[in-house]
């Protein structure tokens, strides 16, 4: 099965428990440590089909296992971690900025059981944000991780309006991001 988490972050998860799920349900998943919430988004031989097209090489005891559909307490968990990460983005980039790194905080997401925050961050060149995730651990008091993205891919998180007046094709339909060459060819 499909999993969709925020924004437009997906993952192939397995039924092991054979639980009678459908799109939309809100499941809890392994996330090794851990578990994460989110809402299966394809069922069936569509998700095989998905599978195949965007991880060919996915390996049967690589996938993790959707472990129960959530409860009410875990849902509750979820949605206060969404409404706790634009604060913390905020304070990260106050960090990030106290230390002169050249990095742009673009985007923030907890895990499920809220012992982990994901980071998300643009930059230039490389980074070294040695210090900055010591002094976010000390400050959150749980578990980061960075995760380096490109422009495209930010406003795929992001979401917002092109050039054309619509929205973006990134955010929307457009989910392979090739390198883009602005060169002319002569």
């Amino acid at each position: 099965m499909e999993v969709r988490f925020k924004n437009s972050r997906k993952s192939f998860f397995k039924n092991a428990t054979k639980l009678n799920l459908q799109v939309g349900d809100i499941v809890v998943v392994d996330a090794a440590p851990g578990f994460d919430v989110g809402v299966v988004s394809v069922v069936g031989e569509l998700a095989r089909i998905q599978v195949a097209k965007k991880a060919p090489n996915l390996k049967n005891q690589d996938i993790r296992k959707i472990l129960k559909i959530a409860q009410q307490e875990e849902i509750d968990k979820w949605v206060k971690g969404r409404s706790l990460e634009k604060d913390l983005m905020y304070k990260s980039r106050t960090l990030a900025l106290d230390l002169n790194l050249e990095m742009k905080i673009s985007d923030v997401e907890y895990q499920g059981d809220l012992s982990k925050a994901t980071f998300y961050y643009t930059a230039e060149g490389r980074v070294d944000f040695r210090q900055l995730i010591k002094d976010m651990a000390d400050k959150f008091k749980i578990r980061i991780e960075m995760r380096q993205i490109g422009s495209r891919q930010e406003a795929s998180r992001l979401g917002g309006i092109g050039s054309c007046g619509r929205e973006l094709c990134c955010s929307t339909w457009l989910t392979d991001f090739r390198s883009v060459s602005t060169s002319l060819l002569s």
